[in-house]
């Protein structure tokens, strides 16, 4: 083990271009912290890697996202189109290399918005690899579908059979997560403990899928990768004094070598001729968690290293980002079609979809159910990632309904609840139990609302009544991130004309209670998810998103989690709106996206790019 006088005597000989820590004294030992990456004894060193044809490969998965659209298509990658606003924000500020590649790429701060979770701890494990490739699949799904995902190291460390010293490779665990995918802390959480893998009985509807890792040989084709794809998983060997390391670029002073390490690249600067990496030895280590390592330093460049393409996020991931009728799906080649349920032919409900590649075509699906009132509210779940919905009966019930997605069809979940409900049911999935909970808030006849709830058996139950005054209940229920338990949120429509929103503290006793009063001159329900817009970390809370008709236009409301929590309205458009009946904040560089019905009983989608609303094609009839 080095002292910290070793390691600063060395960073003065040699005119080092990295520092180490200033306050420990000189005699003090450098502590060390636990790698675990171990090199196959066949693996093939990064020259014999065939070289990647990347241009094919985007061409068979084009992106949403506009800026990284922008990068590909100014690199001959892709060809589609590319919004102009985009590719302004998109172009390098900092000049590019020979191939066209960004000279500088930090994942962590890349137009203006971060792409990259927490720094987290393997410690005392050899689980590197469980994090880092656990971190480029985290913002993979980030830069491709615009949402935060947590998943949890110890789902794929312990599901592969790892136990806490146990080294391995991130194509062994790139491979399990291909075939497993990669599920949240609630389903299985990292823990160093041994413990048998015991995920939750939901685990098949909760993880991120991904097609696999790619191998990038070349440290051109890793720049171009990182560019126009995003992070990935590499593995280098440690020497002694690297623990030392907190600020600049690091390069090797010493020869005590202590093993080998995987962490995720975020990134790489041509000016510092450096890669940047996320760490996973806690906040606390190096440059708060991150480090800076200079091109073909500790063999960081001997092997391959590794990403990933294709990420398909769970039902959870996107829980809080859609209501009404319309969700944003894992279906379609690029996992992100839209689902869509409307009343067709009287009181019969049609199932539509929509390709989630240009030029975006609305389809037709099948036909269920006889007694469909209004237009439903669609939501999937960790049963296997089913669709479930909930709509308003023409006699007063309500009405459950659930798409299998092994069979392909939809399945009659009976009728159930209140016997006078007259409004829009709001529909999630929460976090109690697993598979969670259903939970239901519903307008009864006399204008007040009443929450309903089903068990992991099957069983709904009645709970407390609550508001009065109530004209319009909407697909406006949430479970939001407040609170440890997380709090649910709604928004009615009173008789005034104006809304009032309403939440559950589920970490205080669930009792119900009223906050503010906004609004005006409405009369048809509302819809509100909890979208992205605010949510610079994955913790942070994100702000609410509310569209509601009123004057035959659509009225945008949004309040801010995170500054003064007041409602705002921000827009009115639109033109012959009766109601707006769903909402989802997509794939599509987070935009907002609404469907709404139409004074002639038709549907309409709108979306919101760039902070502008635009109209988009009418679908059909209800």
């Amino acid at each position: 083990m080095a002292t910290y006088g070793e390691i600063r005597r060395l960073l003065r000989e040699t005119d080092a271009r990295w520092q180490t820590a200033a306050t420990p004294a000189d005699d003090e030992q450098v502590p060390e912290f636990p790698l675990g990456a171990s090199p196959p004894a066949d693996l093939a060193p990064a020259e014999q890697t065939a070289p990647l044809d990347l241009a094919a490969l985007l061409r068979e998965h084009p992106t949403a996202n506009p800026m990284l659209a922008a990068r590909r298509v100014a690199l001959g990658l892709a060809v589609q189109s590319v919004d102009p606003a985009a590719a302004a924000l998109a172009e390098p500020l900092t000049g590019t290399d020979a191939a066209g590649a960004s000279a500088l790429v930090d994942w962590r701060n890349r137009w203006g918005t971060s792409w990259v979770t927490g720094v987290r701890d393997q410690n005392p494990c050899g689980a590197c690899v469980a994090f880092g490739t656990t971190a480029v699949i985290e913002s993979r799904t980030r830069i491709e579908h615009a949402v935060w995902t947590i998943r949890s190291e110890g789902d794929s460390h312990d599901g592969i059979g790892y136990k806490c010293p146990d080294g391995s490779w991130p194509t062994t665990y790139f491979d399990w997560i291909r075939d497993h995918g990669l599920a949240d802390p609630g389903c299985w959480p990292w823990t160093p403990a041994d413990e048998p893998y015991a995920p939750t009985p939901d685990r098949p509807g909760r993880t991120v899928k991904i097609d696999g890792g790619t191998a990038l040989g070349s440290i051109q084709d890793q720049k171009t990768w990182i560019d126009t794809v995003g992070p990935v998983a590499a593995c280098f060997a440690v020497y002694a004094d690297f623990f030392a390391h907190t600020t600049g670029v690091y390069h090797r002073l010493s020869d005590d070598l202590r093993g080998w390490h995987c962490v995720a690249v975020i990134g790489y600067s041509d000016y510092e001729q450096a890669w940047i990496c996320k760490n996973s030895w806690g906040p606390g280590w190096g440059d708060h968690g991150y480090f800076k390592i200079g091109y073909g330093e500790a063999q960081f460049d001997t092997y391959p290293k590794y990403g990933v393409l294709a990420t398909n996020p769970d039902p959870l991931t996107k829980r809080r980002m859609h209501n009404g009728n319309l969700y944003e799906s894992g279906n379609g080649a690029a996992h992100r079609n839209f689902e869509m349920l409307a009343t067709a032919d009287g009181p019969r409900v049609k199932h539509w979809w929509r390709e989630g590649g240009a030029p975006y075509p609305w389809n037709q699906a099948t036909e269920f159910g006889s007694d469909c009132a209004y237009c439903p509210t669609l939501t999937s779940t960790s049963y296997n990632r089913n669709f479930e919905t909930v709509y308003l009966t023409t006699g007063g019930r309500l009405h459950h309904w659930w798409f299998d997605q092994n069979t392909h069809g939809w399945k009659d979940g009976g009728v159930f609840g209140p016997a006078d409900a007259a409004g829009v049911p709001g529909f999630i999935q929460s976090n109690y139990g697993a598979p969670g909970n259903f939970e239901v808030v519903v307008r009864l006849a006399g204008g007040r609302l009443q929450h309903w709830w089903r068990d992991g058996g099957g069983n709904w139950h009645p709970g407390p009544v609550f508001a009065a005054g109530v004209a319009h209940s909407g697909a406006t229920l949430i479970q939001g991130n407040y609170g440890g338990r997380g709090n649910f949120e709604l928004v009615c429509v009173l008789g005034t004309g104006q809304m009032q929103h309403w939440f559950r503290a589920n970490d205080s006793g669930g009792g119900w209670y009223p906050t503010a009063v906004f609004g005006g001159g409405v009369s048809s329900p509302p819809v509100m998810i909890q979208g992205q817009y605010g949510m610079t970390t994955e913790n942070s809370i994100g702000n609410f998103e509310l569209c509601v008709a009123a004057g035959g236009r659509v009225q945008h409301w949004w309040r801010n989690n995170t500054y003064g929590q007041t409602w705002t309205m921000s827009a009115v458009f639109g033109h012959d709106v009766r109601a707006v009946v769903g909402m989802v904040e997509g794939s599509f560089g987070f935009n907002l996206e609404i469907v709404v019905l139409r004074t002639d009983n038709r549907l309409q989608h709108y979306w919101r790019g760039g902070g502008v609303w635009n109209e988009g094609p009418v679908i059909g009839s209800i």
